[in-house]
């Protein structure tokens, strides 16, 4: 039972959650908790512990401001852009996946996005429509909501499962049981995954890969969080190690390489769907059911991206396109710009376990999970939704576990991103009364 004397005045929280017209607080989507901490810090005038939604905290690259200047003083602004992109910027599209995944696609099949929402939209509109016989996309879980969202708003029907008990060799039997079925037209996972951190190795990519393969599956390979797992060194262009991933081991694989979070881009929605030489040049005859053509390239462009956008802002394409050639040049470490990330979470995780709370996913297979842009927690005795809208009346926010497809109801998700060191103290303050509140 909550005590009226926490930390954030308990009738204006109170009042807040109510207006929000939600049923149960704790089920709310990302941008509706937003909504609600945004209309308590305007009337309580407090500053909240802000972890609910993913978005970069840190300045945007002086490269890519520069170049989109450059661009919009050349008078880009004036011009459509072409829907598949930019030439600069679909040459160093293929130029940074060799250099940091050391796989070669051609600048053809590399083509802008608004953000990497656009990218998952405009694969399952394509993918998901190469055969009747199959109804829609297999989820990997935990992951991110509004993917499934897209998949509801477009009709298509999805499966998921929570990957967190079926690591390594036990993935193959747990994904094949879904496949098997014939009705799966693509795998979606993020690598490293939101929000629960776990990164799959390379065996468990394989396993991805010959399954995709064998049952002649689309990999949507979602890569938000390119080279984000800090326990290896990927910010080398052609030296090893690189990013893992599916396309080492099945050509019918898209990648959505976001530019938000690696690039602290988030607010020109500029990111990337990459589709593989083989797939972009495959004939799939159903395709004309839905686009004037059978080719599984030209309609994704001229189909889906088409439709979607009719193009990316001009000027963001060239910011973009900078960013990418001078990481691939080695003159820009965008790894090292976000490893603060990582800094963070260790801290964090530290002060929620000092105060009663629990790691949720707190393994990667048989190593503790790594420290980067999420983790997940727990308290005891708390369900997650029930925890989520406890922590209100504490200036804290985060999202239910519930939503991303987890099966761990007990627990939310965190991001460290808007959480600065100067906020720290607040933190621990925040989660010590909560526990002395809360605790046996």
């Amino acid at each position: 039972m909550i005590k009226k004397d926490t930390p954030i005045k308990f009738e204006i929280v109170h009042e807040k959650i109510k207006e929000s017209g939600l049923e149960v607080v704790g089920h709310g989507t990302i941008r509706e908790i937003v909504k609600i901490v945004n209309k308590i810090e305007t009337e309580t005038k407090q500053k909240f512990i802000r972890m609910e939604m993913g978005v970069p905290g840190l300045a945007p690259p002086e490269i890519g401001i520069n170049a989109e200047i450059a661009a919009l003083k050349s008078g880009v602004a004036s011009k459509y852009p072409m829907i598949e992109g930019v030439t600069v910027l679909k040459k160093e599209i293929s130029r940074f996946i060799k250099s940091f995944l050391d796989i070669d696609v051609d600048k053809e099949g590399c083509m802008p996005t608004v953000g990497s929402m656009q990218g998952s939209m405009a694969a399952f509109l394509v993918a998901n429509r190469t055969d009747h016989n199959k109804k829609g996309t297999l989820f990997i879980d935990p992951g991110f909501p509004v993917q499934k969202q897209q998949c509801h708003v477009l009709g298509h029907e999805y499966e998921t499962f929570d990957v967190y008990d079926y690591r390594g060799d036990k993935l193959k039997d747990k994904l094949e049981s879904f496949l098997k079925k014939g009705t799966v037209s693509s795998i979606l996972y993020s690598n490293p995954n939101n929000p629960a951190w776990i990164c799959f190795t390379d065996e468990e990519l394989q396993i991805i890969g010959e399954l995709a393969n064998k049952y002649d599956i689309i990999v949507i390979e979602d890569l938000a969080y390119f080279g984000m797992d800090f326990r290896k060194d990927y910010s080398r262009p052609g030296v090893e190690p690189f990013q893992p991933t599916v396309a080492k081991y099945t050509d019918n694989y898209i990648f959505l390489i976001s530019s938000s979070k690696a690039f602290s881009y988030a607010g020109q929605r500029v990111g990337t769907i990459a589709v593989s030489d083989q797939l972009f040049k495959r004939r799939y005859p159903e395709l004309k059911r839905y686009y004037s053509t059978d080719g599984f390239g030209y309609s994704m462009i001229y189909g889906a991206l088409y439709a979607l956008s009719s193009g990316v802002t001009h000027s963001a394409q060239y910011g973009l396109a900078a960013m990418l050639k001078a990481a691939s040049d080695g003159e820009f470490n965008f790894i090292d710009s976000v490893k603060i990330y990582g800094d963070r979470a260790k801290i964090m995780k530290k002060l929620f376990t000092d105060n009663g709370f629990n790691i949720v996913y707190d393994m990667d297979m048989d190593v503790p999970i790594a420290d980067g842009f999420y983790f997940t927690f727990s308290y005891p005795g708390m369900s997650g939704v029930e925890l989520l809208e406890n922590l209100l009346y504490y200036g804290i926010s985060a999202i239910a576990l519930d939503i991303t497809g987890s099966k761990r109801s007990e627990g939310l998700r965190a991001c460290v991103s808007q959480t600065s060191e100067n906020q720290f103290k607040d933190l621990e303050s925040r989660l010590k009364k909560f526990n002395e509140d809360f605790g046996e």
